[in-house]
């Protein structure tokens, strides 16, 4: 079991979850681009049960590409993105993988929304590519 321990920059927010990701992704959507300011956002997918949170966090409730629910948890005070919640996949939560105090251990294994890729960024790695969300 992997143990997962993070926060924001001004250390107001921190977390902890005690599980295996389901999988870890890089995603180039146009609103994941916005709230990292940066080409894309790397995400740890986990069970939402798992993850516990010690400090406040807004939340900014948007939609995804599916026109359904995405909420986008940060820190008030810092506004470090900490987690996502997609209403299609309702069972887990995306960490930020930035936010981790420990990012050795991160390989992400797709890049999801290459249709959104900014044209200069080119990725290594076998991940698996799809234009939008694969489910």
């Amino acid at each position: 079991m992997r143990q997962m321990i993070g926060g924001c920059l001004c250390g107001q927010v921190r977390y902890q979850a005690d599980v295996e990701p389901a999988f870890t992704s890089v995603c180039h959507c146009k609103n994941c681009q916005k709230q990292v300011g940066a080409a894309f956002s790397v995400l740890v997918a986990i069970p939402k049960s798992s993850l516990s949170v010690q400090g406040a966090l807004k939340t900014f409730h948007g939609k995804g590409d599916s026109s359904q629910a995405v909420d986008r948890h940060f820190c008030p005070d810092c506004g470090s993105p900490i987690a996502m919640h997609v209403a299609v996949l309702s069972e887990l939560t995306f960490v930020n993988a930035g936010t981790l105090d420990d990012t050795s251990w991160i390989s992400p294994t797709a890049e999801i929304f290459c249709d959104s890729a900014q044209p200069w960024v080119q990725l290594s790695g076998d991940m698996k590519r799809f234009s939008k969300m694969p489910f």
